[in-house]
């Protein structure tokens, strides 16, 4: 995860471009996860609710995605490392994965209003480990198939095992279930972000890492891939619900979602639905885990790659944009510290409510590009990546 440097000042060659690009991308889901906890909500009913609702899921999903480009970028980008740098690679990116999962699991027992990411985030990384070495057609055809595939398994699964003495087994004997109150169960299928419907995006990033991102002709399909999939997932889920009336009522009477009226993109963000109703994998709510929500996020994710990308390898006025932008790129390039920094925050201001408005939002996103510019200007990594990249110095010794 650990991201490329912001450099003090630098003439852009095209690599470098791509990498900052994607920081840019990272810094953006970071800043929109920071809006998605602490912004004013939907259910307000103002308008600044209604346009901080975009970032719900979303933002989490691009952090995923992400997530997966970052596994290509330490397996070997378009040509995948074999030999010992590919056990090298392997390790590595085993190391950061158990890492990152003891991490959130220690900031998850902080008493903040966040559902925290980085114990998720840490499991795909270990689950993409077998994934490593596969072309980006192969690995669209998985994501695919796990957009689909991931949901409606998670369904039956948990359909199955409500209420089963056993899963109070499981998490009876799962240290981590005892020290954060997500154990494995949670990671896999049951929190709010849950591998088997959460492995999609990190696979799909595989794919996006996978290709040469600094070709045009790559890019313009991008282009044009990234919001049809939007669309087809989001419009899909609008028309059943207003095509379909059976399909609204069933979700009404599911009792899923409790505030205000059913609707196919609102509801309670718990990472699934319940399995009250299958009718309910047809809405494509933020963090209800279904295949139109997860098609739907993939394309605003790629979009949102793809514009990063545009512009920070934009010909003209790229200093002039350069410069705007280091604050946003600044917190991409060491979004790990950022989003446990501002969990922290959180944890400490207890009185703070989750969904506290505007001015709280404001503040806490200030504070977060001044600081992280502050940082990037005398050090090449986040305080937290410098030790998840120290953790990895290890594998040096593999042969």
């Amino acid at each position: 995860m650990t991201p490329p440097a912001v450099p003090a000042a630098s003439r852009a060659a095209p690599p470098e471009g791509r990498l900052l690009g994607l920081d840019l991308a990272r810094g953006l889901a970071v800043l929109g996860m920071f809006a998605a906890h602490i912004g004013p909500d939907i259910v307000d009913g103002d308008a600044g609710g209604a346009v901080n609702q975009l970032t719900h899921g979303r933002s989490a999903a691009l952090f995923a995605l992400l997530a997966g480009v970052s596994v290509v970028i330490i397996s070997g980008r378009r040509r995948p490392k074999s030999g010992r740098e590919g056990r090298r690679a392997r390790a590595k990116i085993a190391i950061r994965g158990v890492a990152l999962v003891a991490l959130g699991t220690a900031v998850a027992m902080l008493p903040s209003p966040v559902d925290v990411i980085i114990a998720y985030y840490g499991l795909c990384f270990l689950l993409a480990l077998p994934l490593a070495r596969l072309p980006a057609k192969t690995l669209a055809v998985i994501a695919a198939f796990l957009a689909v595939a991931g949901p409606l398994v998670s369904f039956g699964v948990r359909a199955l095992v409500e209420h089963r003495s056993w899963e109070h087994a499981v998490t009876a004997f799962d240290p981590i279930e005892r020290l954060s109150g997500e154990g494995v169960v949670d990671l896999l299928l049951t929190g709010p972000y849950p591998a088997m419907t959460w492995m999609p995006y990190v696979v799909a990033g595989m794919a996006l890492g996978r290709l040469d991102l600094m070709s045009g002709r790559v890019r313009r399909r991008l282009a044009v891939a990234g919001p049809a999939l939007a669309v087809f997932g989001y419009g899909a889920s609008c028309l059943v619900f207003h095509l379909l009336p059976g399909v609204r009522a069933a979700v009404g009477d599911s009792g899923w979602f409790d505030s205000g009226p059913v609707t196919w993109w609102v509801g309670p963000e718990t990472g699934t639905v319940s399995t009250r109703a299958p009718a309910l994998l047809l809405v494509a709510a933020p963090h209800s885990g279904t295949p139109l929500e997860i098609l739907g996020n993939v394309g605003v994710a790629i979009t949102i790659v793809v514009c990063a990308l545009a512009v920070v390898t934009a010909a003209e006025a790229r200093r002039r944009v350069r410069r705007s932008l280091l604050p946003v790129i600044a917190v991409g390039s060491m979004s790990l510290s950022v989003y446990v920094g501002h969990v922290l925050a959180l944890a400490a201001l207890d009185t703070v409510d989750a969904a506290s408005g505007l001015p709280v939002l404001v503040a806490f996103v200030v504070a977060a590009l001044v600081l992280a510019t502050l940082w990037a200007r005398r050090f090449r990594r986040g305080p937290l990546e410098y030790l998840l990249n120290a953790a990895t110095r290890v594998t040096r010794r593999v042969g």
